[in-house]
């Protein structure tokens, strides 16, 4: 198991103790692109060419849960259309 394999997994089982720089990584290893919030918002947003859904993650420690489930909900609907189109 990669080290990338073990975040993940903590990310899924403990989706209350993570750090915003733990979930930006693990979305963007699964091609979500970021975007920067702009005049004060603390708030980011990742979009994925397959999804038309966004994601967004506040910049907060720690990040709430919902936000947690939502991004891990989102990977894994990419995931499955992955697999689909194979």
């Amino acid at each position: 198991m990669t080290k990338f394999d073990k975040l993940y997994a903590k990310i899924v089982n403990n989706p209350k103790d993570v750090k915003f720089e733990d979930i930006d990584n693990i979305l963007k290893k699964y091609g979500f692109e970021c975007r920067q919030p702009s005049k004060g918002s603390s708030h980011y947003n990742y979009y994925h060419p397959a999804l038309s859904e966004l994601v967004t993650v506040p910049y907060a420690r720690p990040i709430k849960a919902i936000y947690v489930k939502r991004a891990v909900a989102a990977i894994e609907l990419v995931e499955k259309l992955k697999e689909g189109s194979e």
